[in-house]
């Protein structure tokens, strides 16, 4: 077979090396290693993403329950309906310069992974560890955990007509059970991820359509007093458009999911710059649209007192086909939690790859060339994020976490292009949109700061908490003799329980790898 991939980080304990070797006989025969390797001589995870995978993930992650449920935020702190449209407008427009930045980024160092490539390729290996160790324990979780739930309380909303509070109980099991579902799906096979992935897209986008056909449809039977002066009551103060902004920005996050799965993308050079012109486009477009449906058959009033805007509604325009909307929401949070799980993963394998986590993360699936340990890692930390009573607080320490690595990798291509100005970019985007993007991260970080102390002080409390597992688990790792012995069992039995196998490439691919680092 081709040489096997040694870890970039020096420091990384050898924990799986000398393990293959006993195990590896066991897990597949020897006559049909050859039917495992790919083309060019290598054992990893396939390509199997097009162009319109990569935009059926995009769209999907992105367009989540909020839409449906609460957009009156915008609507709070910008006090209009005109400044409200204009917000939704240029939080767009502003995500699609932020994904644009990302293009350059994913095709300039094209690894799985996101912003952990990124921040470990212009920063070191302890920021890219700190990304990590944040995502592992906050990010993640909770992001998926808000997505099981929200699912969870739509679908079983009907059982409970007359109760103002639904049980936990049943919400909590039927979530427990989707994330089992899901990364059972995502471990069993490739492609059932990406169609299921591509028909509940498909779902949320009709559904969406629904809402803003029937909007269009109102507002052309007459029905434009919402629209009368629509900047009447226009909250001018910085802080509250400030505010508007941020809640507009994070209705769009997800533009950047794509890049945690750049190695699984067919001719990436192409694909992932063209998935993202299509998708930021589309999803611009329906959110603004689907804002100015709300706003044509609701009032203000109307819209500010409900928290769940779609539910709202559909109840005024849409007759039988009301009751069908819970279940559009609950469709649309499964489908954006099936792209978080198979997009996410890889990015625990590929911090294992690295050495940054346990090497057992980074094992393949012959049967199904999954990161079968990867998603089983996730799905379990998910699963203790279910137990979390005030996922309110954690969803501030998320916004927070994300906007600050964010802005660790604009300044990564910032850095980058003074660093090594003469490196090829396949694609180069001008440098103002990379400053204007940059101009905005500060404001995302710099803002919730201001907003709330208490809570982003815990934020960064928990991200220096890191530091200390860095150099005792990462860096002295290594030095431990019974700790790698230790380690090897774990991975020698993982590798038996998933027929699993590291990532194996050919060694000049390698040393144009380590020739970055």
């Amino acid at each position: 077979m081709a040489p096997r991939r040694r870890d970039i980080n020096p420091t990384a304990p050898p924990d799986y090396e000398p393990c293959i070797s006993e195990v590896e006989e066991r897990i597949i025969p020897a006559t049909s290693k050859e039917n495992l390797i790919e083309d060019d001589g290598s054992f990893k995870l396939k390509k199997e993403l097009g162009l319109m995978d990569g935009v059926g993930i995009i769209v999907g992650i992105i367009i989540g329950s909020g839409i449906f449920v609460s957009p009156k935020g915008v609507l709070q702190f910008s006090g209009s309906v005109g400044v409200a449209l204009i917000v939704w407008a240029v939080s767009g427009l502003l995500s699609l310069v932020g994904a644009l930045c990302y293009a350059e980024l994913g095709t300039l160092i094209p690894r799985s992974g996101g912003d952990y490539a990124y921040i470990y390729e212009a920063f070191g290996p302890l920021p890219a560890f700190l990304f990590l160790w944040v995502t592992l324990l906050v990010i993640l979780p909770t992001s998926n955990t808000v997505m099981a739930l929200t699912f969870a309380t739509y679908i079983i909303k009907p059982a409970f007509p007359n109760c103002d509070v639904i049980p936990q109980v049943p919400v909590k099991l039927l979530a427990a059970v989707v994330i089992c579902f899901l990364t059972w799906l995502n471990c069993t096979n490739v492609k059932w991820a990406k169609t299921v992935q591509g028909v509940f897209t498909a779902g949320k986008v009709l559904a969406l359509s629904l809402i803003i056909g029937a909007g269009v449809y109102h507002l052309a039977a007459g029905n434009t007093k919402n629209y009368d002066n629509i900047f009447y009551n226009t909250n001018w103060s910085v802080t509250g458009i400030s505010t508007a902004f941020y809640q507009g920005l994070f209705s769009f996050a997800g533009w950047n999911t794509l890049n945690f799965v750049v190695e699984e993308v067919r001719e990436p050079y192409k694909t992932l710059p063209r998935a993202i012109a299509i998708s930021l486009p589309i999803v611009t477009l329906i959110y603004f649209l689907t804002n100015v449906a709300y706003f044509a058959v609701l009032d203000t009033d109307e819209i500010l007192s409900s928290n769940a805007v779609a539910l709202s509604f559909s109840s005024e325009v849409l007759g039988v086909v009301a009751y069908a909307m819970p279940l559009f929401v609950a469709l649309s949070t499964f489908g954006s939690l099936n792209g978080l799980i198979f997009a996410c993963s890889r990015l625990f394998f590929v911090g294992a790859r690295e050495g940054h986590l346990p090497q057992v993360l980074a094992l393949i699936s012959t049967k199904s060339f999954t990161p079968v340990p990867a998603l089983v890692f996730q799905g379990i930390m998910t699963l203790c994020m279910l137990g979390t009573s005030d996922t309110m607080v954690l969803i501030n320490y998320v916004s927070f976490s994300e906007s600050v690595f964010v802005f660790m990798s604009i300044s990564a291509l910032l850095w980058l292009r003074y660093k090594e100005p003469n490196r090829k970019r396949p694609i180069k985007v001008w440098l103002w949109v990379a400053i204007l993007f940059f101009v905005v991260s500060i404001f995302l970080v710099v803002f919730p700061v201001v907003e709330r102390p208490v809570e982003l002080g815990v934020a960064i409390g928990i991200c220096l908490a890191g530091v200390p597992v860095y150099l005792l688990c990462v860096k002295q790792a290594g030095k431990s003799v019974r700790f790698s012995a230790f380690m090897g069992k774990v991975t020698s039995v993982c590798q038996l329980l998933c027929t699993g196998l590291p990532e194996e490439q050919q060694e000049e691919v390698l040393a144009e790898q380590q020739s970055h680092e």
